[in-house]
């Protein structure tokens, strides 16, 4: 069976003066070494009595409370596996919706005793069982422990604590996992015979996400309505990406005037994941005049509010829409050239009070927060490289 393996490859960006290739992601402030969240940061606050959505090519599935029972249990257990983040929750969704259709499914057929447990149903593929389909032959588990909710969701995580580490693989086994695409990242951990069944089902699982739970904030918000962030994030994968044209006075590439950049631009690759700053919640999300396709989110950064706002994703790379509520680290778009630009990249701005008159400078921003690259080392202000989470 075919496995998949993305690769992000940097891209210099034709806008601005480029500087060499960062061989870290962020800067970081050593006092803030211990911010980055890896969990998920999220909580089931409600199960609804059903719950509809629209899949990726656009088809209307209704789920009922049986089956978001069992989203909350993937939700709920797969927060408490370390090295689980917003991401790793959807990808599982993804994988529960695509296999089972969030049912915990028997197997008569090849296992007459799975009938003993609940169930939901009886599937009749292979020796597969369960909310993952996994195989006990496969060496995923025996038949009582694959009749366990928790248990598959525990071992579909994987990491060190799974119940099957080494092998099979979970999802924390998977090398450089989170800058795979999510339906990439489920498919490395199910091994399907058809690997893009998957990414169908990402519209679903967030609006899952956005029904059930809410949250985990740190404190108050300083007077805003937005809560206090628990981290803050560097909104690029590691070793993706190229600073190519900083914040301040330049001759705009298309219009040749001289102007304020009031963001700061990173060269990537087409399709690189974009990620979220901090904890917030999405003010808007959509086509923005020059930006393109552009996301804006509200923060609460120490007891100060801000919007970020990333410009120039292609067409139906946004996920997530104005009211989400998101995480630092979260998978919010993909990395384009829509609106005016000349390659891809990623533009993001940081405006204090989210007021359109008031510029700082991003990558400063990101610095002076002690922004955290997941997974990866950093660069601390004087220099010397610390090691990340």
């Amino acid at each position: 069976m075919k496995k998949i393996a993305l690769a992000l490859v940097a891209a210099l960006m034709m806008i601005g003066p480029t500087l060499p290739l960062l061989g870290v992601s962020v800067l970081m402030n050593p006092a803030a070494k211990g911010s980055c969240v890896m969990n998920s940061g999220l909580v089931v606050v409600s199960i609804p009595d059903s719950l509809t959505a629209k899949t990726a090519n656009g088809v209307s599935v209704t789920l009922d409370k049986k089956q978001l029972t069992h989203a909350a249990t993937i939700i709920t257990v797969g927060s408490r596996v370390e090295g689980t983040d917003r991401d790793a929750i959807v990808i599982a969704l993804m994988a529960a919706l695509t296999e089972s259709s969030l049912r915990m499914l028997s197997n008569v057929s090849a296992y007459p005793e799975s009938a003993n447990y609940p169930n939901d149903g009886d599937s009749g593929d292979h020796d597969s069982l369960g909310l993952f389909q996994m195989r006990h032959q496969s060496g995923w588990g025996s038949v009582e422990d694959l009749m366990d909710p928790a248990y598959q969701v525990r071992a579909f995580m994987g990491g060190p604590t799974g119940p099957n580490y080494p092998s099979p693989r979970g999802l924390l086994d998977i090398p450089n996992w989170k800058s795979m695409s999510k339906g990439a990242a489920a498919q490395a951990v199910e091994v399907s015979a058809y690997p893009d069944r998957y990414v169908n089902w990402e519209p679903v699982a967030g609006s899952i996400l956005a029904a059930l739970t809410s949250p985990v904030s740190a404190g108050g918000g300083g007077g805003s309505s937005v809560p206090e962030t628990n981290s803050v994030v560097f909104p690029l994968p590691e070793g993706t990406w190229v600073l190519s044209s900083p914040f301040g006075y330049r001759i705009h590439p298309i219009t040749g005037v001289r102007k304020l950049h009031a963001g700061t631009d990173y060269g990537a690759a087409d399709g690189t994941s974009i990620m979220a700053v901090a904890d917030g919640k999405v003010a808007s999300s959509g086509h923005r005049g020059g930006y393109g396709n552009a996301i804006v989110i509200l923060h609460t950064v120490g007891g100060k509010s801000y919007a970020s706002l990333y410009g120039h994703m292609w067409d139906g790379h946004l996920y997530v829409q104005a009211g989400d509520t998101v995480t630092a680290g979260q998978h919010i778009a993909d990395v384009g050239s829509n609106g005016q630009s000349t390659g891809p990249h990623l533009h993001l701005e940081i405006r204090p009070n989210n007021d359109y008159n008031q510029v700082i400078d991003p990558h400063k921003w990101l610095a002076d927060n002690g922004a955290v690259s997941i997974g990866g080392a950093t660069a601390g202000p004087t220099g010397c490289y610390l090691q990340g989470s």
